[in-house]
């Protein structure tokens, strides 16, 4: 059986940090597996990373659902989470409620994961009250590039610190069982895991929170961009992977490949 909430808490108290990558596919999944992620997470960046495009707004409750399904199958022993794509739960409760029980019976995920703070407490309480495990996500969210500009650190103000607070504290009261915080400097942070107690993730919001998330392709090198200030490649796969593919080329235009052994008798 995978872990589950009440697992996660005890990583919180015994202070054993909760690992989470993103997986996008059956291959990344398995990876992620194989390593021992605590969490993998199929996130709506497969938007920016998989399909090309500018930033997570695009894309749809189906490819995220088309995306869950590979990942999960071949996850058996591990949690895994989905994002609810933007304009998925924002509209209504009702519509919320429809989508994440849509998300949870056709992939077999184990949980949500929604961006949004204190206007959207009921909304999470609606669905763990339903049945339906919901991560939250605070700081920096991208699906509101549209409203902040661009993606900017978040929490550098107090009335913006004040806000994290009170956002992370809403969601936990309304049945969050932990909390992603995006792009935050670490004081802000700080502020924020004071005031709850259930576990939290950060992704470029420092070392004091309960564990971190990257995304699966800038953790492995595979991007061509420079990645953001918060991550760290652990390996230049894109390098490795395009060597590779030269030295095929080169042995097909040499005759070198496929040699005996490539070809049957």
């Amino acid at each position: 059986m995978p872990k589950g909430m009440e697992d996660f808490i005890k990583m919180k108290l015994a202070k054993e940090k909760i690992v989470m990558i993103t997986a996008y596919d059956y291959v990344q999944a398995g990876i992620a597996g194989e390593a021992g992620a605590d969490i993998v997470l199929i996130g709506d960046s497969l938007a920016t990373t998989v399909q090309g495009r500018d930033n997570t707004i695009g894309v749809t409750l189906d490819e995220m659902i088309y995306h869950a399904k590979i990942v999960k199958s071949a996850l058996k022993d591990t949690f895994v989470a989905c994002d609810m794509p933007f304009m998925s739960y924002q509209v209504s409760t009702e519509q919320a409620l429809t989508n994440a029980g849509k998300i949870l019976k056709e992939s077999g995920v184990n949980a949500v994961k929604i961006e949004g703070g204190e206007a959207l407490a009921g909304t999470v309480k609606r669905l763990v009250e339903s049945g339906i495990p919901v991560m939250g996500h605070t700081g920096l969210m991208p699906q509101f590039i549209n409203v902040l500009g661009s993606y900017k650190v978040q929490g550098k103000i107090e009335s913006q610190v004040k806000k994290l607070v009170n956002d992370a504290v809403a969601l936990e009261d309304a049945g969050a069982f932990m909390i992603v915080l995006e792009a935050m400097p670490e004081e802000a942070t700080l502020n924020v895991c004071s005031n709850i107690n259930i576990p939290t993730i950060g992704i470029g919001a420092g070392r004091y929170t309960d564990g971190q998330v990257l995304v699966f392709y800038d953790a492995v090198g595979m991007l061509s961009q420079k990645p953001p200030k918060f991550v760290k490649k652990f390996a230049d796969s894109r390098s490795l992977l395009i060597n590779a593919l030269k030295i095929y080329r080169d042995e097909v235009k040499s005759g070198i490949f496929p040699s005996k052994e490539n070809i049957y008798k």
